[in-house]
């Protein structure tokens, strides 16, 4: 039975709906199930769909294996390329990417299931602990990884292939980075974050050490002094404030913090959620705060952003994903004040925006509305500790087309270097990359000669 009480409270909901709401979102494909899906693939040639994949997994290949019943053989030729595709499948828009090139659109406006189809590949492989890899002979080389998200992981994973020993610091408790900490708890249900780390890990030759902090605990120095090279996956660490007037009463939260409660809590009955909830942003990190506060039993969600639909970073799937699960999303609408009563808030107040000459700008007309939740999801920003030396461009470590930093023998990719894309599956072609280039330069040193670009 829902409770309407107002504020912030845990356990709206009872157990039954608990666990209808956060129930997998796109549950695997049956065997029958991705047959069927993959005789739809035309097996392009020069497939679009592979061009569109930013780590370029040769799609037609794997679906080709599917349809002729070798689904391990598909999760190979996937996690040649992208050794997290198994998250990847779950969490990656395939409708902006693979799945709108796809040339099925053209005459049935409706693509091959990409996605489903190397969850079902990939999800057996791990499963049954399907290990396709080993290093190579030791090199004696050491790389220290920063980071253990998904550009950290595929970094060390292309690193430890190539016989090098690899040792990841990473200060949160678990490894993962945002796959285990950042993405709703719908989209990647049953602790399978941890299952990928885990078989990535599987191959050996890779160390994590959890709960040391570059900048705090140790030094870029101390790296290049112990290793022979260095990467840097750190993410986005800091957050975009409010900077509103009441942005920093009682009820107001970080979005991205909201989620990584929901994620991590044993009981999802647990975690408190206000009656009348008011998400602040355009990304998909608002849709997923949006959407789960609804599962919490929320009556009312609301997401505003400051630009109209066409604007909003997160995809028309999850923005239409929204809608269906009765959250309401308004545009053209920017925050100017936050109210509260008695230390909590109670109400936010809007500015109505337009575009002039180009210009987002307000109108001077406002609209409050009621809320006992705020949730702030406007962005994240490279966090600078430890960082000293390095050259930045844009707010973010600038990285040349290898992944090299303008300090020598350090390598940055992910979200906290310039060129990617935020999303998982361009963070984890980044660290890959990275690891090849250091590993070309390590060979090189070996053998006495410069690496060339």
């Amino acid at each position: 039975m829902r409770r309407l009480e107002p504020g912030l409270k845990a356990g709206r909901l009872d157990a039954a709906e608990y666990a209808k709401n956060f129930s997998d979102l796109h549950p695997r494909l049956g065997d029958h199930e991705a047959l069927v899906a993959s005789d739809r693939c035309y097996f392009c040639h020069d497939a679009p769909c592979m061009t569109a994949c930013p780590t370029s997994i040769d799609i037609p290949m794997f679906i080709r294996q599917i349809a002729t019943g070798n689904a391990t053989g598909a999760a190979k030729t996937i996690f040649d390329q992208n050794i997290l595709g198994g998250m990847c499948a779950r969490v990656c828009p395939t409708e902006t990417l693979c799945e709108e090139a796809c040339v099925r659109n053209t005459a049935e406006e409706r693509p091959v299931e990409i996605g489903r189809l190397q969850r079902y590949a990939t999800d057996l492989a791990i499963d049954e602990g399907r290990q396709f890899y080993k290093p190579a002979a030791t090199t004696g080389k050491s790389v220290a990884v920063v980071g253990a998200g998904p550009a950290g992981l595929a970094c060390a994973h292309r690193l430890a292939m190539h016989g090098h020993r690899v040792t990841i610091y990473d200060h949160r408790e678990k490894a993962g980075g945002l796959n285990e900490y950042g993405i709703a708890a719908y989209k990647a249900t049953n602790d399978f974050a941890q299952a990928e780390v885990d078989y990535v890990l599987s191959i050996g030759n890779i160390d994590v050490i959890n709960g040391e902090m570059l900048g705090r605990d140790f030094t870029l120095a101390d790296l290049q002094a112990k290793y022979d090279a260095v990467f840097l996956g750190t993410g986005l660490g800091n957050i975009n404030m409010l900077g509103i007037p009441g942005a920093d009463i009682n009820g107001v939260a970080d979005a991205v913090e909201f989620i990584s409660n929901l994620r991590e809590a044993t009981n999802k009955a647990d975690v408190p959620v206000g009656r009348d909830v008011v998400v602040i942003g355009g990304g998909m990190t608002a849709i997923d705060a949006g959407v789960q506060a609804k599962a919490l039993g929320a009556e009312n969600v609301t997401i505003c952003y400051r630009r109209g639909k066409e604007h909003m970073n997160a995809s028309e799937f999850e923005q239409d994903l929204a809608a269906s699960k009765g959250v309401t999303i308004r545009h053209w609408l920017q925050p100017k004040e936050v109210a509260h009563h008695h230390g909590h808030v109670s109400a936010i107040t809007f500015e109505y925006t337009h575009v002039e000459n180009g210009m987002m700008k307000g109108t001077g007309h406002t609209a409050e509305i009621k809320a006992d939740q705020v949730l702030v999801a406007i962005g994240q920003k490279l966090d600078p500790l430890g960082l000293d030396g390095l050259k930045l461009e844009g707010g973010k470590i600038a990285i040349d087309g290898e992944g090299r930093t303008s300090v020598p023998g350090v390598w940055a990719g992910g979200d906290c270097a310039t060129g990617g894309k935020d999303l998982t599956v361009s963070a984890v072609a980044m660290g890959r990359d990275a690891a090849e280039s250091i590993n070309r330069s390590l060979a090189a040193a070996a053998a006495g000669v410069t690496a060339v670009a």
